[in-house]
């Protein structure tokens, strides 16, 4: 469907968003017809988390055997969690063995245990499923979570890479003790028992290894004990092999998905508004330890029942109509405006 870009102004908000969702059913329904997608759906996403984990075990093993460098063994196994954050989306809004529970859960199970550093994945749906109700108002805990609506300084950079850093900031900048102690009880909530492992384990890793670097430029060395040095080693390949890989991940999805949705002055349901297509080339590094997040979650937020495959599919049909409709493409200036949709030029054409 080619909708010529002025065809959006007669049309309501409704009008238009039901436009854009005919388009991408549409068209992912020809997908599905031509592809079987549909009657293996739940083979592709047990096969996809196959493969991704199985990949993030080879990755770190063949840095454990010397055969891959960090720098190489880190950013694959990024990659791979990558897929596995997507199966993850997914199986929140129950696309892979909705009727299975078994093997549903084992899956979301899965999507923790290599992915250490995220929220447990079963209260994740909570929350996840209202940000979709509720997207970009003040009600939206995940997109808080990750900055959105926060001026872009260093400090934001920091919060989208640590987790932890950013909710302790969150609850110390609370207007009352309280509700900064509530915030804290529910981020222990969620992150326990995976996520407080893993985040003590890498603040381990950080802690002794800044000690030993400050120790060596003050022209000395920390005597560390046996019992320390050997624990140490285990820290070490943990960080490697899955902490590190998930910090690149988590970081690059953070960071796409806190610009390319609206925040603060939107129109509650208005799905035109909560998001924009955020796919400029300079972003290409950022994109590729999420899987195309910006330029595909946008379609998402249109029609939540396609896998994250499918929209990489669809996306070549949608965008025109998108760009008619008014979905914003490449709105830059939302890093000076704090995620705020007013204020911006008209949607650019790239």
């Amino acid at each position: 469907m080619n909708a010529d870009a002025s065809s959006a102004a007669p049309l309501s908000t409704d009008a238009r968003i039901a436009r854009i969702r005919q388009v991408i059913v549409d068209s992912g329904e020809r997908l599905k017809t031509r592809y079987a997608l549909a009657k293996w759906q739940d083979a592709i996403g047990a096969g996809i988390m196959l493969f991704s984990v199985l990949g993030m075990v080879a990755s770190g093993w063949l840095w454990y055997r010397g055969v891959l460098s960090a720098w190489i063994s880190i950013p694959l196994s990024a990659f791979f969690a990558s897929l596995i954050h997507e199966l993850e989306h997914d199986l929140i809004h129950l696309m892979y063995f909705r009727k299975q529970p078994i093997p549903h859960n084992v899956m979301l199970a899965l999507c923790w245990l290599t992915r250490p550093l995220t929220i447990n994945p079963w209260l994740r749906r909570g929350s996840h499923l209202h940000h979709h109700k509720h997207s970009g108002t003040e009600s939206d805990v995940e997109e808080r979570a990750i900055t959105n609506g926060e001026p872009w300084r260093f400090l934001r950079l920091l919060m989208l890479f640590d987790g932890m850093l950013s909710l302790a900031i969150r609850a110390a900048t609370q207007p009352t003790m309280a509700r900064g102690v509530r915030l804290l009880r529910r981020g222990f909530h969620v992150y326990f028992p995976i996520g407080i492992l893993a985040w003590a384990t890498w603040y381990v890793f950080l802690g002794f290894h800044v000690s030993d670097g400050v120790a060596q430029l003050a022209g000395g060395a920390v005597r560390w004990s046996p019992a320390v040095l050997k624990a140490m080693n285990v820290v070490d390949v943990i960080t490697v092999v899955l902490l590190a890989p998930n910090l690149l991940r988590s970081f690059s999805i953070n960071f796409v998905s806190s610009n390319m949705h609206f925040y603060g002055d939107i129109e509650d349901g208005n799905i035109i508004q909560q998001t924009q297509v955020l796919n400029p080339w300079w972003m290409l590094p950022f994109q590729a330890f999420c899987f195309n997040f910006g330029g595909t979650h946008a379609i998402h937020h249109f029609v939540v029942g396609q896998p994250f495959y499918l929209r990489q599919m669809v996306a070549a049909s949608a965008y025109p109509v998108m760009r008619a409709m008014g979905v914003r493409f490449n709105d830059i200036g939302t890093f000076k405006r704090a995620n705020r949709w007013a204020g911006a030029a008209a949607p650019a054409h790239g």
